[in-house]
């Protein structure tokens, strides 16, 4: 019968009428999807020639067109092709046979590159590599479809090719015309306003947002989850009335200002940056504003907070970002479950257009986080003047772990880029933005906890068991603890004896000594502890024991869990200007701080106790010294609390400690001690820390920490011994000092040792060859400190200090004939101190020298605007002395705190002095806890 059947099925047409209508169906719908396929690969190319994400709205209609298309069109492609191949298959022209079969094949490799590449629901694959060989092969392979079919049909009957041609010429026309009209739509770049002063943010259009359009979180979680749960459970999400220490600061605030001003404007500072939903859409400058039952008061910083910040162009803080609300996919907005369904299949499937929008470069950089992390309060807000706030962004900028300062006392192996290096560490995830950056094919994302040092609101609002490790774990990276060094007499000047193990001094009952703590900074990028220094308690706990009898004692728990006054704290001790301290958080009372005891990063501070070993005393001295923090402090909490306040329960963290024995009089045996810092790094340190007292015995004691580094064997020794000569003025032999370090193998760093010279330099008169190495200091020419990832451009005190040269080497250029050589070095100053301006606009002490060259340029306009602005930054000392002066007057424990050298007994005769623990239990360091774990008072 087949043979019968073989003559009759060759002689029957492959394209029966029913399939050449069916046929023409498939070449419409081909045909669009060449229209938009044409428009869509011209943007694309577009893109890569220009470097830009050039996609829009009109592009993802057209996008969200042609995957409609595709989907419409894989049905017909595949009957039509079934259909013809079963009356084709037999056919003798095996040419055309296996050139259908191979566009058959091209057009469905075509069909599921796109599928794959459309990321649907049952079938999404995330991993980068496997959607770039799925993206061209979707881009390519109807290239070679074309060519098959033309293959195709040169094999069979005679084909008029002429419609073909002239769709594909309407094609190219209709595709160049949309291309054109994508490219000029949006082209303008929108009008920026500051419509929220004294805030500095930047908005492009005035009318409110939409609440809606930035409360966008949960929308986000549908494919980033495991990211939006870890910015939920960070204290960006906290920022706003929902956390109760902001909370109470915020309405005191507000109600301050509608009393004096009548209306809330100055408190836009804060909600730039706390508030943004409220702020945006209109609400908070409203008095009915009513953030317990308006979900906007509840917000927080939300994803958009961050990801519709488009620049920052100035490192002013105070929220001087462009914040833009972003363009969206169709649909985002809504009501309809379907359309919200196919919104979020565009992003899935097209996703360049969601990272352009949402992800800027900023977003990668430390300006970024500076828009909100530094701060000054303006006029607006104190009716008094400017004056600094919180400042992490310019403590991280002028530091050695940013690689920018000339002369930090220590650098890491490489420069720290910005911030999210440390707040935003890399972790492993699935999610569809993770990316193989090691090549070792682990894909991670950058975290979104912003793990610091806020351990308290957490606590407040129940978070803290799942928000708080991540915080505890950063803060014990932060500084450690050494008890260096002991001094006979209990004075400055007594005899030293140090370092502390293994070899330990005899101490002698019913004598006086003084114990030297130290400590430093190792693993934070910024001022130990800045933010809130206010409110942060940071102290340190100090234990003295003999056997079970506790002789001493520096900052035990007192009266409902407050902390002794007379402890030794690392914060900022700020005054309103009637002399009292700043205890609520009100920003807009802040005048000035009486001492400012935060310790740079890589940097150390000494603190000094006094003890009196009792003269009955008989058993070896234990002593204990522990960095405690918690925030908040007593005086704060008790306002946020108010009469619901019974004692402050806030978790307590460890972040170092340290503890060694000493023997009394011979008598008793103790266990060798070692300590786990080098020998060099704790003279090393110590020498810092007293350096850093400025005082001249002080100075005189670091020298001999130093020498004690050099015989060592570092030349950080010589390298610090130069930095106290040199403040002592010993300009002589802090060159010798130079010189011996840079003989060293391997030397000191030779850009703080060019530092160092120039300042010297300077100061002998020597000034083209100070100028010379400042610039060279500038221009950052040290292969060492390049490889390192160093730049000392940015390092605003350095190019201060060459402008300011420039501008002395001018004034010797005297006379008519030298005015040109005169006008070339003043032009050189003008360059520099421009660009310190352009890296800290705010520095008092470069306007000032800007103004002095101007005026000699003979621009006395631009010199009396600088001359203006230096008066505007510098410190008002006459008010900053009545106001100290009135405060150390009323408090004791602030005025000792307060004196440059400070010395802190360990047995006053106080009730939260010698006494044990006065609540049962668990301060950090008694034996019957884990002093490795946070703790809290009872």
């Amino acid at each position: 019968m087949s043979s019968s059947r073989a003559p009759e099925i060759l002689l029957q047409p492959v394209v029966t009428p029913a399939l050449r209508k069916l046929l023409w169906l498939v070449g419409l719908l081909l045909g669009l999807l060449l229209i938009s396929s044409l428009y869509l690969v011209a943007v694309t190319l577009s893109e890569l020639a220009t470097g830009r994400i050039l996609q829009n709205r009109l592009y993802l209609l057209m996008f969200l067109g042609h995957l409609a298309l595709g989907l419409i069109t894989l049905l017909p492609v595949l009957a039509f092709a079934g259909l013809h191949l079963r009356r084709a298959w037999r056919r003798p022209n095996r040419y055309a046979v296996r050139a259908g079969l191979a566009l058959l094949l091209s057009l469905v490799a075509v069909f599921a590159s796109g599928i794959l590449l459309t990321r649907f629901g049952f079938f999404e694959v995330n991993d980068p590599l496997v959607r770039r060989w799925a993206y061209w092969i979707h881009v390519l392979m109807p290239l070679a479809a074309v060519w098959l079919f033309v293959l195709h049909r040169l094999a069979g009957p005679r084909l008029d090719w002429r419609p073909g041609a002239a769709w594909a010429v309407a094609a190219c026309g209709i595709a160049g015309g949309a291309l054109a009209l994508h490219l000029t739509a949006g082209a303008q770049e929108p009008e920026r306003l500051r419509a929220y002063l004294p805030a500095l943010t930047e908005l492009s259009q005035l009318e409110p947002i939409p609440p809606e359009h930035l409360m966008q979180d949960a929308v986000c979680a549908e494919c980033h989850g495991a990211i939006a749960a870890d910015h939920a459970q960070g204290m960006h999400a906290m920022s706003s009335f929902n956390n109760p220490a902001y909370r109470a600061s915020i309405d005191e605030l507000r109600a301050s200002l509608i009393e004096r001003d009548g209306h809330t404007q100055a408190a836009r500072l804060c909600a730039t940056c706390h508030d943004q939903v409220p702020l945006f859409s209109g609400r908070f400058d409203r008095a009915d504003f009513a953030p317990d039952t308006d979900p906007t008061g509840a917000a927080g910083i939300t994803c958009l907070g961050c990801h519709a910040i488009t620049a920052v162009d100035s490192p002013l803080g105070n929220g001087a970002y462009r914040f833009e609300d972003p363009q969206r996919y169709p649909f985002a907005l809504s009501d309809s479950p379907l359309l919200r369904a196919v919104n979020r299949q565009l992003i899935k499937a097209k996703p360049a257009f969601h990272k352009e929008t949402m992800l800027k470069p900023v977003h990668r950089s430390a300006e970024f986080c500076s828009s909100c992390h530094k701060v000054h309060l303006p006029f607006a807000l104190n009716r008094y003047r400017w004056l600094r706030g919180q400042n992490h962004y310019d403590s991280f900028l002028m530091s050695g772990v940013s690689g920018h300062r000339v002369d930090s006392f220590y650098y890491p192996a490489q420069a720290v880029r910005a911030c999210s290096d440390c707040h935003m560490p890399l972790q492993p995830s699935s999610d569809p933005a993770a990316r193989d950056l090691a090549g070792d094919g682990k894909r991670v994302v950058h975290g979104h906890r912003f793990a610091a040092a806020n351990t308290a609101v957490p606590e407040m609002l129940g978070a803290a068991e799942e928000g708080n490790p991540a915080r505890v774990e950063m803060l014990r990276r932060a500084a450690r603890v050494d008890l260096f060094g002991i001094k006979e007499g209990g004075s400055i000047e007594g005899r030293l004896h140090a370092p502390l193990r293994p070899d330990l001094p005899d101490l002698e009952p019913g004598k006086r000594y003084l114990l030297e703590v130290v400590i430093r900074t190792i693993g934070v990028g910024h001022h130990l502890t800045q933010g809130t220094v206010d409110s942060n308690e940071l102290w340190l706990d100090v234990r003295v024991s003999s056997g079970e009898r506790v002789i001493g004692r520096s900052g035990a728990l007192g009266h409902q869990g407050a902390v002794d006054d007379w402890a030794y704290f690392v914060n900022a001790y700020l005054l309103d200007r009637d002399g009292n301290r700043i205890e609520r958080r009100n920003a807009q009372d802040i005048f000035v701080a009486l001492y400012d005891h935060q310790i740079p990063p890589g940097a150390a501070a000494v603190v000094h106790y006094a003890l009196i070993v009792p003269p009955d005393a008989q058993g070896p001295i234990s002593i204990e010294a522990a960095l405690r923090y918690r925030k908040f402090d007593s005086r704060f909490l008790r306002f946020v609390e108010g009469d619901a306040f019974a004692g402050n329960r806030l978790p307590i963290v460890t972040m170092a400690e340290d503890r060694l024995t000493l023997p009394i009089d011979g008598s008793h045996q103790v266990a060798r001690q070692q300590s786990p810092i080098p020998a060099w790094e704790r003279w090393n340190d110590y020498g810092i820390g007293l350096l850093r007292e400025g005082k001249r015995g002080e100075s005189r004691q670091a020298a001999e920490a130093f020498a004690q580094v050099e015989a060592l064997g570092r030349p950080d020794g010589a390298l610090n011994l130069a930095r106290v000569l040199y403040q002592e003025g010993r300009l002589e032999e802090a060159g010798a000092a130079l010189g011996r370090a840079a003989a060293f193998e391997p030397p000191a760093p030779p850009w703080v040792l060019a530092w160092l010279t120039a300042l010297i330099d300077r100061d002998l008169g020597q000034l083209d060859a100070a100028i010379a190495t400042l610039e060279a200091l500038a221009e950052t020419r040290f292969n060492a400190a390049r490889e390192r990832g160093f730049d000392f451009a940015r390092d605003y005190r350095m190019l201060t200090e060459l402008g300011r040269t420039l501008y002395e080497r001018a004034r010797q250029e005297r006379g008519p004939q030298r005015r040109q050589t005169r006008m070339a070095f003043l032009q050189r100053a003008r360059h520099w101190l421009e660009r310190a301006l352009r890296e800290d606009p705010e520095n008092a002490a470069t306007h000032h020298n800007l103004s002095l060259v101007l005026t000699e340029l003979g621009e006395s306009a631009s010199a009396a605007e600088h001359r203006r602005l230096h008066d505007v930054y510098r410190i008002d000392d006459n008010a900053v002395e009545r106001a100290v002066s009135l405060h150390r007057s009323r408090v004791p424990a602030a005025d000792h705190a307060a004196e440059a050298v400070a010395i802190y007994d360990l047995q006053r005769q106080q009730e939260s002095a010698v006494a044990a623990d006065p609540q049962p239990g668990r301060v950090a360091g008694t034996k019957n806890r884990d002093s490795s774990q946070p703790w809290r008072t009872p």
